[in-house]
């Protein structure tokens, strides 16, 4: 419903709404150096993704929303681990991935995913390589997982959604170094933009620390 350009975009967008739920819901203010700091960030994915932007309306409403709760997931993660109930990155997971794998069969089934994958462990495709893979897939996504929410306990959530934007110039990167990914030149001059806006935003957020 919308091309992978016009989603990176959008995500790109997720530290503002981040503010913005700070700022409505818990009165926060932030420097101007901060708010300065992230045109570059942004405008920096969005060169860094340039390409054939389109979407569907619902699309559009679609991706939205999952901007809006990324936000709203990295602000909440914060809270419970640094407001009065202090969990640990650890626990977090313990109650939330049993509700997550729910939530992932129940689409699963909606979309079709379950019979295709019956069919697939029928047809004999399921080997130990693929399994050992799925594993230690597993395995990768839990450690990022632990990593994503202690950062957030100790950087903050606004930081979190930085990285998430620096995360996406890296993975261009990668992309050119591992398969050989054609960019142009706006998207190299876009991932430069963007990685010049984190460093600035790093300095502000750093200065701030060090003044509190």
């Amino acid at each position: 419903m919308v091309s992978i350009p016009f989603h990176q975009i959008m995500r790109s967008t997720v530290p503002v709404f981040t503010i913005i739920i700070y700022r409505v819901f818990y009165s926060r203010t932030y420097s101007t150096a901060t708010y300065l700091s992230l045109i570059p960030l942004i405008l920096g994915v969005g060169l860094a993704t340039y390409g054939d932007y389109y979407f569907s309306t619902l699309g559009f409403v679609l991706t939205l929303l999952g901007v809006v709760l990324a936000a709203v997931k990295t602000v909440v993660t914060n809270r419970l681990m640094t407001g009065n109930l202090k969990l640990p990155a650890l626990e977090i997971l313990l109650r939330m991935s049993p509700l997550a794998a729910l939530q992932s069969v129940f689409y699963a089934s909606l979309t079709g995913e379950l019979g295709a994958f019956r069919s697939y462990v029928e047809g004999g495709h399921l080997t130990t390589y693929i399994l050992l893979a799925l594993l230690g897939n597993g395995l990768l996504a839990f450690l990022l997982n632990v990593s994503s929410f202690q950062t957030n306990k100790l950087a903050g959530a606004l930081t979190i959604s930085v990285c998430g934007n620096v995360k996406q110039c890296l993975t261009i990167l990668l992309g050119i170094v591992l398969f050989n990914v054609q960019v142009g030149v706006t998207n190299g001059l876009g991932m430069m933009v963007a990685l010049v806006g984190a460093a600035w935003y790093s300095k502000v957020e750093l200065s701030s620390k060090g003044k509190r």
